[in-house]
Formats: structure tokens, sequence, C-alpha cells
């Protein structure tokens, strides 16, 4: 904790005084133009990977990048992704996958997650074939970001801004020891992943 309340000093000291004319701007204006889903993996950081200033991203981070297809009831992702499209009015929309990702090799190792139901419950939301061998997780990892476009495309938001042409869809892969940015084809995204 030391180290936050250091950080918190330092940017107030070094950092917010360079950027004070945009935080107030920022105080009053929130028109972000992308809509990034990443991993909520500490080493993978969308703004520093980017470049982006504050306000630019509107950043949704899920354990494996997973977006559950569109379903009644409560949801905090749907929610975050309707804000995003139809509020906020964002024209592209980013899912970021990343190499040595957790989710995606507990599920080609096909890691016993019995003592971590949620978790288990969560990982339903992957791509299919995730009893892949352990040397296909980087395959696992492109093609769950395909499968999570598919599923984003389901949510009511999505579907009215892909129809409109209102909304680019973009598939990322983040690689950790390189520091690369690996963009797929979206014409391959799969259709959406049903949850079990």
């Amino acid at each position: 904790m030391h180290d936050l309340t250091e950080g918190v000093t330092r940017f107030r000291r070094d950092v917010y005084p360079a950027k004070a004319e945009l935080f107030a701007h920022l105080a009053a204006t929130h028109r972000p133009t992308t809509l990034f889903i990443s991993c909520s993996d500490a080493r993978v950081v969308p703004e520093l990977i980017t470049q982006s200033e504050p306000g630019e991203l509107f950043v949704i981070r899920t354990a494996g990048n997973l977006v559950p297809a569109r379903t009644a009831g409560p949801d905090g992702v749907a929610a975050s992704i309707e804000y995003a499209v139809a509020v906020l009015g964002v024209t592209d929309i980013v899912v970021c996958g990343h190499s040595a990702c957790g989710a995606m090799t507990a599920l080609a190792e096909r890691h016993d997650l019995s003592a971590a139901p949620a978790i288990a419950d969560w990982l339903r939301h992957a791509a299919p074939g995730s009893g892949a061998r352990q040397a296909d997780v980087d395959a696992l990892i492109r093609e769950n970001v395909l499968a999570q476009l598919a599923n984003l495309a389901t949510h009511p938001a999505v579907t009215r801004a892909l129809a409109a042409e209102a909304v680019t869809l973009h598939a990322w892969v983040y690689d950790i020891p390189t520091g690369t940015v690996e963009e797929l084809s979206t014409a391959a995204a799969r259709r959406p992943v049903l949850a079990v």
C-alpha cells in the first residue's frame, strides 16, 4: 500500500500539474472514442500499450477478456458495453487478448477449478475448443478473442451500431515479452459462445 500512496503523491506533484488543463476539460467532458476490452491481468495496461491519454479509452477488464453473450438480467459487462456504445458513442471496439493468459492456460491444460467455482463458471464464456493441448494455448488465445467479438455483437447497442456502420470491431493479441500487438482478421469471428 505504501507504493500506491507514494504513486498518488508523485501523480499529484509531477503528472497532474503538467496535465491540469486536460483534467479540467475532462471534469466536464467524457467522450472516449474507443471501448477497449482486455484481460484483468496486471501485466496488460490498455492505456500504456496504446499510449492513450486520460479520457480516450473506455476500458472494461475481465478475466480472460471475456464478454458474455447478451442474456436477460442485470450484467455489469453488458451495462458497460451499452453505456460506451449507446450513450458515449464510441466508434471503435477492441477486444484484446494477451500471451500467457492464465484463463486460457487453465482451459487448455484442463486445470482443476473445483476449488474456484466462480472462476470455473466465468470461463464457460470462453471460446470453444478449450480442451486444446498445452501447445495450443496461443491458438486458443486467438480463437477466444474472435469468439468474444461474436459475443459482443449479440448486445443490442452493438448490433444497432454495427447495422448503422457507426462502430468498427477490432481483434488484438498483445505479446507481453515483445510488446507487439497482432491484429486478427475479424472475418474469422465465430458465432456467439453459449453459456452452459
